[in-house]
């Protein structure tokens, strides 16, 4: 159900002349007008990351006039980011994102206060700096910060304006436990490890994050300015490939372990990454004593020693970048048992895949299947690109 809430922002200062004439197509909405621009001047919004979501949300709400925006970023801009993080260009990459992010915010918009968090949230900090904000943009790509930071603005009772993508498809919604549903109401646990891939294993269309930046950049602003109708208690999914846009209803959860209980009572987790299970505990007692590095592998391959290297990613990768020597066997096939019938019992086995977590599921699935000599390649192909032919690209 749509909701129409009191703005979350008190007004600040009247504009200067300046500020008139730069936000003068604001001012004359009369939804919005001089109200409504001091409210989003006196705002103070954090954005979670500065890459593909976080990058339209941070110009958009610049471009908006909201008055200070905290970027809480650790990752540097490499130059499979431009493709999608528009707020990075080509002499930006080795820089922080967020000093680049900053960089860009201040050209677009001088007025804006930005505030630098360059760091990785954890338990340990999330709760000091989301408390110095109104309301939290969710721009991260992993289940594990997700949970953080849904549980953190349930625990200090701030609206979470969240959004996902993933090749064609995104989603976008807000959560905030004093009017409706949290995030857990709507996932209540993380999809098994491997489940879902990210957008490093699996992709996404650059302007789909414009699309969702753009939706989650609106439900801020409306927050903000107490106008329309926000997306508290409904899912919007959106198809690119369809041009469609659906909407889902989604209710509080009564037995919700965050949201319906009292926030004295409740706490952030001990460890989320372990929550979410980043890589599997099969996966992860597999890869013991069954790990080799690229070094190793290279040595293996000079000794012309025999082994049967296959490449579980998927004929998109293969055909950027691959090992020398590998076969492709992508993972459905050791999911759905397939693959096995294909595998040579008279020769060691060696697994890889983009980075090594891929790699490390098949490997446990082949223990199970009773291959006990089989190992898998740690940092996958790119280690090898970065270690031992940097002539080959990185994607």
């Amino acid at each position: 159900m749509t909701q129409t809430l009191m703005p979350l922002v008190e007004p600040g200062p009247a504009l200067t002349v300046d500020e008139v004439r730069r936000y003068s197509r604001h001012l004359i909405i009369p939804d919005v007008g001089m109200a409504g621009q001091r409210r989003l001047m006196n705002a103070k919004v954090l954005c979670v990351g500065a890459g593909g979501l976080g990058s339209p949300v941070l110009m958009y709400l610049a471009a908006a006039g909201v008055g200070t925006l905290g970027i809480a970023e650790f990752d540097v801009v490499d130059e499979s980011n431009l493709q999608r993080q528009i707020i990075h260009g080509q002499s930006d990459i080795g820089k922080s994102k967020a000093i680049s992010a900053k960089e860009s915010i201040q050209e677009i918009n001088p007025y804006v206060n930005v505030i630098i968090h360059n760091l990785r949230l954890d338990v340990d900090n999330v709760m000091e700096i989301f408390s110095q904000y109104d309301l939290i943009v969710d721009g991260t790509d992993n289940f594990a910060t997700r949970y953080l930071v849904n549980d953190a603005c349930v625990l200090l009772k701030k609206p979470y304006v969240w959004g996902s993508i993933y090749r064609f498809d995104g989603q976008a919604s807000v959560f905030w436990a004093e009017h409706g549903p949290c995030y857990r109401c709507l996932y209540p646990e993380p999809p098994p490890p491997g489940m879902v891939p990210s957008c490093a294993e699996g992709g996404v269309l650059g302007v789909l994050c414009g699309s969702i930046g753009a939706v989650q950049t609106t439900e801020a602003i409306k927050l903000i300015t107490g106008i329309g109708e926000s997306l508290i208690g409904t899912l919007m999914i959106y198809d690119a490939l369809e041009m469609s846009f659906r909407r889902i209803k989604v209710r509080k959860d009564p037995n919700c372990p965050i949201c319906s209980t009292d926030p004295k009572q409740t706490q952030l987790l001990a460890d989320y990454e372990a929550f979410c299970g980043v890589i599997s505990d099969d996966a992860t007692a597999a890869s013991m004593n069954s790990t080799i590095s690229v070094s190793e592998l290279k040595s293996k391959m000079d000794a012309n020693e025999k082994f049967f290297l296959i490449d579980v990613r998927e004929p998109s990768e293969w055909d950027i970048v691959r090992i020398p020597g590998a076969v492709l066997i992508p993972k459905q096939g050791f999911l759905d048992g397939s693959a096995l019938a294909q595998l040579p019992q008279d020769v060691p086995i060696i697994l890889h895949c983009k980075a090594g977590v891929r790699s490390a599921e098949c490997l446990a699935i082949l223990k199970h299947a009773g291959f006990a000599d089989a190992t898998h390649v740690a940092g996958g192909v790119v280690a090898w690109v970065k270690q031992i032919d940097n002539s080959l690209p990185i994607y």
